[in-house]
């Protein structure tokens, strides 16, 4: 020690006297160490200091990043849920207008059938009235000619001295009433006449309304075929039994009330017209239009994939095992969407799906999403047909980029392309 650390002695003077501190080896040799630990503990604080505020720079950076894009992803949703608030609106705008053309052409068509009624009614009381008058008018003519022919055979001079007076009286009285009865006659010939020329005249607006209201009527049933039939043919050609599934739909939603009500205008117990039936048969048309989308919606009947892709492999046998999906090939990263209204029931690894989203839909039905890079979604959120779940990447048992997606309903596995290629010709 002492070879490297010399004993040393420092000199204090004054001007009175002089003064020395000796300084030992071993003194020195702490001197040294304490120096050399405060000097290396200022080194690495500062580097920790330093690393830190790299740290909180790359952090910070990181978390802008982040939120830009969780902001363009809220965007994104915000502009595609007014895409779909817009469409609904216009399409209950455009049933309200068909219900409303439909309402007003049963009040015309109800009102053209009360005056109908009334018309008819009065024509009865008038053709009443006017055979009556006709039946007084003969009677007083029968008596007016037996009168005269009693006064041709009596004696003239006898019958004017005794009855003279009292005949022309009687002859006056019966001229009299047949002129009231000719001018009342002549009325009610008019009255006649102009309430038939109005009674057709009402039955020529009656009918042109029928036939207006049966072209209105066409329309609407021609709309409702073109509109219920693809959807109807879709759920049947993906396998579902469309009255159980809409069934299900109408549980779910089954709040009574609003236009789309059936028709009712009597209130005496009388059988609805053909118009009332024809009108209630278009309401449950619409209604069931109504339901088929609500199950459109529930149903995995979209593309996981919107970007372009290939088929790589199919539902099947393959190398000898079962294939219970089919594989979607792309870019790493390509997005994921879900393929119909549903709950997120697994978002984490799974053995050899690799990282695996399974989403749990109405009518017993699940798909699967494995192999993704990503997931971007939890367990226990509800997602809607559309919606961005993950990305596409190899992870778990897999030879490349691709999406293996699968359909599975009350548990069993089933082809995937069935429910794709029966949406086809829908969306």
């Amino acid at each position: 020690m002492e070879r490297y650390f010399p004993e040393r002695r420092v000199f204090l003077r004054s001007d009175n006297d002089t003064r020395f501190i000796r300084l030992k080896p071993g003194s020195q040799l702490i001197a040294f160490v304490g120096v050399s630990a405060v000097v290396a503990w200022t080194i690495i604080a500062t580097a920790v200091l330093l690393m830190d505020s790299i740290g909180s720079g790359n952090f910070r950076e990181q978390a802008k990043r982040d939120q830009r894009t969780y902001e363009a992803r809220l965007n994104a949703l915000e502009a595609e849920r007014n895409s779909r608030a817009e469409e609904a609106a216009a399409a209950q705008e455009r049933f309200n207008s068909a219900l409303k053309q439909i309402s007003t052409m049963q009040s015309d068509l109800l009102a053209s059938e009360t005056r109908r009624r009334e018309l008819e009614t009065g024509i009865e009381v008038i053709q009443s009235t006017l055979r009556r008058t006709m039946k007084e008018r003969d009677t007083a003519r029968d008596e007016n000619a037996e009168l005269a022919l009693a006064l041709r055979d009596s004696d003239p001079d006898t019958l004017a001295d005794e009855e003279g007076m009292g005949t022309d009286a009687t002859l006056e009285t019966l001229t009299a009433a047949l002129s009231d009865t000719a001018r009342q006659r002549d009325k009610i010939n008019n009255d006649a006449q102009m309430a038939l020329l109005e009674a057709n005249e009402m039955a020529a607006q009656i009918q042109l309304m029928k036939d207006q209201n049966d072209q209105i009527f066409r329309q609407l049933e021609d709309a409702m075929t073109i509109s219920v039939e693809p959807l109807d043919k879709m759920f049947t050609a993906a396998g579902m039994d469309t009255d159980n599934m809409l069934d299900t739909v109408r549980r779910g939603y089954s709040g009574q009330g609003g236009p789309l009500m059936p028709l009712s205008f009597s209130t005496r117990g009388e059988e609805p017209t053909p118009d009332a039936m024809r009108a209630n048969r278009i309401l449950n048309q619409l209604d069931r239009l109504n339901l088929y989308r609500i199950a459109a919606q529930k149903a995995p009947f979209a593309l996981p994939v919107k970007s372009t892709f290939r088929f790589t492999s199919g539902f099947g046998m393959r190398w000898g095992r079962m294939h219970s999906g089919t594989d979607f090939a792309s870019k790493h990263g390509t997005p994921i969407y879900a393929t119909a209204d549903g709950v997120v029931i697994h978002a984490e690894w799974l053995s050899g799906y690799g990282r695996l989203v399974k989403i749990q839909h109405e009518f017993g039905i699940e798909t699967r999403y494995a192999h993704m890079s990503r997931i971007r979604v939890k367990k226990g959120q509800r997602v809607s047909r559309g919606e961005r779940i993950g990305d596409m990447g190899s992870t778990g048992r897999s030879t490349g980029t691709h999406l293996h997606y699968e359909v599975r309903v009350g548990g069993k596995a089933v082809n995937p392309m069935i429910y794709i290629k029966a949406a086809r010709n829908v969306f």
